[in-house]
């Protein structure tokens, strides 16, 4: 059978790396960028295709794939005159791999609906290394036919794809888990600044709390960089912030109040607005060394 036409928009890291898996799946693929052309240039070289505008890319596709960072920049490449739903036709698909609100998640879907489309939401897990060998978690929710039409191209990009039911809930669930990761890895950071305080040597912390219940992949990224200076989970602070924010956003429309989010999200907004966005997760046990101490009134 021949392989569906894909319009990809959005070139950051992960981007131009499911990009590259999808073309050396044998994948025609027309990519819309930003302002870095990086990612179109390796893409173009590839024998793929550039659209002028996310209107142009739509009418050319069968599936739009969106990968962009917040759900304002969704919106952007989805509405007004040069958007995805103006060039839209019925019977295509569209996917947003990035972590954005459901609230904004259901409107464009129903919107995509009234013209015949269907729109999944489809947040990612793991790396672009992992996106560039076929290797993603992906957290697939969307119409059950629309899932059904995309799913071989999703398990070439994805080792473990995940269908989680109705529109939104792939965000939701996306934006619970980065809440939970985010909080894991605060609380570690904090750890290892106060064991430092306290004289405790890092490892002898790590070696009885790793022992117990309390163990799991973050502590130990959190770890490999307190330790051995090694920076395995490649993910901002800046994205952090922003994600912990989502979800209190989250909270908040669903008419709830999250109290356990409030250390993180202030810690990292802390960090953020302070000019330390950039620096990975991991490092922020060297700035919880730095601001562990009482602020002086």
């Amino acid at each position: 059978m021949t392989k569906p036409t894909i319009g990809f928009i959005g070139l950051g890291l992960m981007g131009r790396a499911m990009v590259e898996c999808l073309q050396r799946a044998g994948y025609d693929v027309t990519v819309l960028g930003n302002r870095d052309r990086t990612g179109i240039a390796e893409a173009l070289s590839r024998g793929g295709h550039e659209a002028g505008t996310a209107r142009d890319l739509a009418a050319s596709c069968d599936i739009v794939m969106i990968c962009v960072g917040t759900s304002a920049q969704v919106e952007a490449r989805i509405y007004g005159d040069d958007g995805v739903l103006a060039g839209i036709r019925p019977g295509q698909v569209v996917i947003d791999f990035g972590t954005s609100l459901p609230a904004s998640t259901l409107k464009i879907c129903d919107d995509l609906k009234a013209r015949g489309a269907a729109y999944l939401d489809a947040p990612l897990g793991r790396t672009p290394a992992h996106a560039r060998e076929g290797r993603l978690n992906i957290m697939c929710a969307g119409d059950d036919a629309a899932y059904a039409q995309v799913r071989p191209v999703l398990d070439v990009i994805g080792e473990n794809v995940f269908h989680l039911g109705k529109s939104g809930n792939g965000h939701t669930i996306k934006l619970i888990n980065n809440f939970y990761g985010m909080t894991l890895a605060m609380a570690m950071a904090e750890a290892f600044a106060l064991a430092d305080a306290a004289g405790v040597e890092r490892q002898a912390l790590y070696g009885v709390m790793s022992a117990g219940p309390l163990h799991s992949g973050m502590m130990d990224f959190i770890r490999n960089y307190a330790v051995d200076g090694q920076i395995d989970l490649a993910f901002s602070v800046a994205n952090g912030a922003k994600d912990i924010g989502y979800y209190r956003q989250m909270s908040g429309d669903l008419g709830l109040f999250s109290r356990m989010s409030g250390a993180a999200d202030a810690t990292l907004r802390e960090a953020s607005n302070g000019g330390d966005g950039e620096i990975m997760i991991p490092q922020m046990v060297d700035w919880m060394v730095r601001h562990l101490e009482y602020e002086q009134s």
